[in-house]
């Protein structure tokens, strides 16, 4: 038996291979599509991406016919090159440049040669197009914007490279891929499923007819339309407001999670970025290193968050049972800590949570803060208690929304100050800053949106989300999923109250809309940035928080203007007049509207740009673009500003 064991085993072995290859030669002869590659041509039909509507339907998103002129370098042959260049409005040198370049990707594969040519540049060369052979069109679509906001929620259109085609092999030269917001998020859903056509070609290298009568080929699927969670005409009216602004707006649904709203300023219409000056118009953006219109401050932009953090400090005390509803607090216009160290505060007299809230009282604040950290012998474990907390209301990480850019802010814990003081010796007054939403602590303005959206839950949210509907597709469940913080219901119902008597009687009292319940928070964050080396106060950031109606909130809201000065001077007015537009579709506070809209920073930042760049210049290295940074930090600091 062992001598056949052998023989045995090498009959089997030859008797499979010899199957395997009868069935890839004879019975499946898919493998020659790419044997046989020199004597077949590939041609692919793109189909058109998916539309993209807002949530009440509105188009917002569609497509335009796009013609890309395409060649195989090894099909060449002599041609009128002045008369191509002409018409195609390019020069011998461009052409000498493209076709080298195309050379090089590979003589035998098509690569693009001259992208995105709209109807009526493509017109004339269509009708001459036989009289350059090697050459031919390749008809895509490319976005058209049915309006001119919302450019960082849409992303845009651009080629793929050459890594992403080494990566990915659905991917080839010339084809299309979206880049940043929902165009990147959701590219395999709107790209839809491109066709494919073998043609069989003669040995003088022309098309005699469909490869094996069609068998492989495969028709092109259409994108599938989705539905974003944007209203259009609130993004709208919420990036005018920005104009002459920069900052970040972003309102939420808090009962869904879903984003009403997310802007940037400064932006840009989305309808630069298509047709053959893209390429100019980027470079233009990309490199404006002191506006950045590409850099997205609503998802991006870490800030001190102010005095909106006293919400989660007062919540934090009442939860670790340091303080209730009637602790009382003495304010001397501030409040004296740690060898003579004095925090200042507008405030005067006897302080309880409910006027601690809408007065802004930082003394309250502070003394709450002590005692959370106090409350523990070690001072470590306390701030890792006061940390969990914190970061129960989705702050401190990235918050798994379906938009591809983001940053985690930041929310100190014993670990941080291991490393600031690796000698020990911190204590509650070493980081009491912490207690006014100073200190350490980082947010972007969606996460302050979102732990506005959270008090208004009293207590839980929902990750924010884009995306509400996508035709033929269930959207991903974890946007459905609850997230409950560490502080009890019963806890949010006096905070809340606090913050609706911000507009009754406190820092907002100028900003009440008639007939609609607005809860509240105004918020100043201290800005410093390095000029020549030294850390330099600049004009502090505006910044303000709300959710209304009170009682069955529909929008929790977040507004930082940098630069803005007080949190009722410009944010609060935004928050105020986005709330009414779209719970009433319509402003009423016209003279809030006319304030806002006359406001303009523009020689504010045109200064503080001049004068960053000049720093720069003397003190910086070039980076990657060839620019100069421009340094421009929000610095955390031990400090106290009055809202």
């Amino acid at each position: 038996m062992r001598k056949l064991l052998l023989p045995s085993l090498i009959i089997v072995a030859a008797l499979l291979l010899l199957i395997r290859i009868f069935y890839l030669q004879v019975i499946n002869d898919s493998f020659k599509l790419k044997s046989d590659n020199n004597a077949i041509k590939i041609k692919y039909d793109y189909p058109e991406r998916g539309y993209i509507f807002d949530r009440y339907g509105k188009l917002l998103v569609s497509n335009q016919a796009s013609y890309d002129i395409m060649v195989i370098p090894r099909e060449l042959k002599k041609i009128d090159t002045l008369e191509f260049c002409q018409l195609l409005n390019i020069t011998k040198e461009d052409y000498i440049q493209k076709i080298a370049k195309a050379r090089v990707y590979s003589p035998r594969l098509p690569s693009v040669f001259l992208s995105q040519l709209n109807k009526s540049e493509f017109a004339a060369f269509q009708e001459k197009i036989r009289k350059f052979p090697g050459f031919y069109f390749q008809k895509r679509s490319l976005r058209d914007y049915e309006v001119d906001f919302g450019a960082n929620v849409f992303g845009s259109i651009t080629q793929v490279n050459e890594r992403l085609i080494a990566k990915n092999p659905y991917y080839n030269s010339g084809d299309l891929i979206g880049r940043q917001g929902v165009e990147e998020s959701y590219e395999e859903i709107l790209r839809g499923i491109k066709g494919v056509k073998y043609f069989q070609k003669d040995k003088y290298n022309r098309e005699i007819g469909s490869y094996k009568d069609g068998k492989y080929d495969t028709i092109a699927v259409q994108g599938e339309d989705i539905n974003l969670t944007l209203d259009a005409e609130l993004q709208k009216y919420g990036e005018q407001l920005m104009i002459n602004k920069r900052g970040g707006i972003v309102a939420i649904e808090p009962k869904t999670g879903e984003i009403l709203a997310l802007v940037t300023a400064p932006s840009y219409d989305p309808s630069i970025l298509v047709g053959r000056q893209r390429s100019k118009n980027y470079t233009l953006l990309y490199y404006d290193s002191i506006a950045k219109p590409l850099y997205d401050r609503s998802l991006l932009a870490e800030y001190p968050p102010g005095s909106p953090f006293k919400i989660l400090t007062g919540l934090i005390g009442l939860q670790e049972g340091v303080v209730d509803e009637q602790t009382t607090f003495m304010c001397h216009h501030g409040f004296s800590y740690a060898r003579g160290r004095f925090m200042k505060c507008h405030g005067f007299g006897p302080h309880k949570l409910n006027n601690g809230i809408y007065a802004s009282c930082n003394t309250y604040f502070a003394n709450v803060y002590m005692r959370t950290i106090n409350k523990y012998a070690k001072p470590s474990y306390a701030v890792d208690v006061w940390s969990n907390h914190v970061k129960s209301f989705g702050l401190g990480d990235f918050m798994g929304y379906d938009l591809p850019t983001g940053k985690r802010g930041n929310v100190p814990d014993s670990k941080t100050y291991k490393k600031i003081y690796p000698n020990g010796g911190w204590r509650s007054t070493t980081i009491i800053s912490n207690s006014i939403g100073q200190g350490e602590v980082l947010m972007t303005p969606i996460q302050l949106a979102n732990m506005m959206a959270t008090v208004a839950n009293e207590g839980y949210y929902y990750t924010p989300h884009i995306i509400k509907k996508i035709k033929g597709t269930a959207i991903d469940p974890k946007f459905k999923v609850k997230h409950q913080t560490t502080i009890d219901k019963k806890y949010f119902k006096p905070m809340i109250q606090g913050l609706f008597d911000v507009y009754n009687m406190g820092t907002a009292s100028s900003l009440r809309v008639e007939g609609i319940d607005i809860a509240g928070k105004t918020g100043t964050a201290e800005n410093f940035a390095k000029i020549g080396g030294k850390r330099v106060q600049l004009k502090d950031h505006s910044i303000f928080v709300a959710f209304a109606p009170k009682d069955n909130p529909k929008i929790a809201i977040a507004i930082l203007v940098e630069n803005g000065g007080f949190g009722a001077t410009i944010a609060g007015p935004i928050a105020s007049l986005m709330i009414e537009r779209y719970l009433r579709k319509k402003i009423t506070r016209i003279d809030l509207e006319t304030r806002v809209l006359n406001i303009s920073l523009r020689d504010q930042y045109a200064k503080l740009g001049g004068m960053t760049e000049a720093s720069a210049i003397e003190t910086t290295p070039k980076d990657s673009i060839g620019k100069k940074n421009v340094v421009n930090t929000f610095t955390p600091i031990d400090s106290t500003k009055q809202n």
